[in-house]
């Protein structure tokens, strides 16, 4: 699925995400491979792939859009990347990509239909295709219910006062204040030793 180059820019929030993933894919020839959505900080990942230069050009334009919405926290571009990054950037968790479904062995091929250039002998669609059209059909709306209910629930959270975030890290969980010791804060580390 990667071809020449991935993209990826990753920001805060799902509005600034699908800003950059519209932005990027307006500004070059690529292609999106979707979204993924971290499991905190309410983080999103924008995976694009095409030709080194357009994916540059893409997450350069996508970082900017996003920016104008809300926090950009990284952009990378990966030329050739090798076939074994493809195993973790295509995943179960990646929105917007449908993965080709293998059958079971013991489940019966869908018919097959016979093209023909007369449009009276036009292919009528069998009844194995519409029953495989509507079950991709029914887990994609599964799926898009449970990103908007997702959305909903982010929502429905309070805005944190950035007076209220430790200024070192700005992790949001941190019990630390702007003001309070540089030891408190959870993502000090003990072995570093301040500019004296």
């Amino acid at each position: 699925m990667v071809k020449n180059a991935l993209g990826l820019i990753e920001v805060v929030g799902l509005a600034a995400g699908m800003a950059a993933a519209d932005a990027a894919i307006k500004a070059a020839n690529v292609e999106l491979i979707g979204y993924e959505l971290a499991k905190g900080g309410g983080m999103v990942v924008i995976k694009l792939s095409g030709d080194v230069g357009a994916v540059k050009a893409a997450v350069d334009a996508g970082s900017m859009a996003a920016a104008k919405i809300n926090k950009v926290v990284a952009k990378h571009v990966i030329p050739r990347p090798h076939n074994e990054v493809g195993k973790i950037i295509i995943t179960k968790e990646t929105v917007g990509l449908m993965p080709a479904k293998t059958a079971p062995a013991d489940a019966e091929p869908p018919a097959q239909a016979i093209i023909s250039p007369d449009p009276e002998d036009a292919p009528v669609q069998t009844e194995t295709q519409i029953t495989v059209n509507d079950s991709v059909q029914q887990e994609a709306e599964a799926e898009m219910e449970a990103v908007q209910a997702e959305s909903l629930q982010t929502a429905k959270q309070e805005p944190v006062n950035p007076a209220e975030i430790c200024n070192l890290c700005g992790d949001p969980a941190c019990s630390r204040k702007k003001g309070d010791p540089r030891i408190t804060c959870i993502h000090y580390d003990k072995n570093n030793k301040e500019d004296e």
